[in-house]
């Protein structure tokens, strides 16, 4: 009965401090001593060991994402310099025609720039880089186009280029590009913008006027923007 009472006391004393219970029993028989563990063992803490290691790694890798995040909305920032004066920097680099300037935002390895087309007097492209930052021009490089005399054709007799088109454009949105439609049966600058909600919206600038009108491809986008807004108030109610 005692032997018993020293067991369950041994027991008590092990779980109070943490560890694994030893008892010690002594044999009715010939009184040798033998230790026997106890199957009482203290709870096991791994499972909080693992979630907080989990929530560590969850951490740093929200940390990360939010990194790549900001990143991306980076890279679709026109910067500082609109597209009528990345124009202007890319024609006092290189003379000629400016027949296009694009803000390429779609690579993810390097920051935002302004692709400037330009066609030299001796027929020859060139396609310029522009700092959306600064300004400066980043680099230049020469192309070969096969529709030359068709953008000149198109462009006889005009008044408005494409750096007025681009500032006429701007009065819709922030342009992210301006090019010549040569190909289309009224011959047009093709501008899009972006408005400070992220809408992208298409636009033809008049080569002689510089009047500015939906195009036609985008105005089944633009009703149904409109459209949705109705729906949106009505569901409201």
């Amino acid at each position: 009965m005692k032997r018993n009472i020293v067991i369950a006391g041994i027991a008590v004393a092990a779980l109070v401090g943490g560890g694994t219970a030893t008892a010690l029993a002594v044999t009715s028989d010939d009184g040798a001593a033998a230790t026997k563990p106890s199957s009482v063992r203290p709870a096991d803490d791994s499972r909080d060991n693992d979630a907080r290691d989990n929530d560590a790694g969850d951490n740093d890798d929200s940390q990360a994402d939010d990194g790549r995040a900001d990143d991306d909305t980076t890279q679709v920032t026109p910067g500082k310099v609109t597209a009528a004066e990345a124009i202007g920097s890319a024609l006092r680099h290189t003379s000629g025609t400016a027949v296009s300037a694009d803000l390429d935002d779609k690579d993810d390895s390097g920051p935002a720039v302004w692709d400037v087309d330009v066609l030299a007097k001796n027929s020859t492209w060139h396609s310029l880089q522009i700092d959306p930052a600064t300004g400066k021009v980043l680099g230049s490089h020469v192309e070969h186009e096969d529709d030359t005399a068709q953008v000149r054709a198109a462009l006889k007799g005009t008044s408005v280029s494409a750096e007025e088109a681009a500032k006429a454009a701007a009065a819709k949105g922030t342009v992210t590009s301006v090019g010549l439609d040569e190909d289309g049966p009224s011959k047009t600058w093709d501008a899009e913008t972006r408005a400070t909600n992220g809408t992208e919206r298409e636009w033809n600038v008049d080569l002689k006027t510089a009047q500015v009108t939906a195009d036609k491809s985008d105005a089944g986008s633009a009703d149904n923007d409109s459209a949705d807004d109705a729906d949106n108030d009505g569901s409201d109610d």
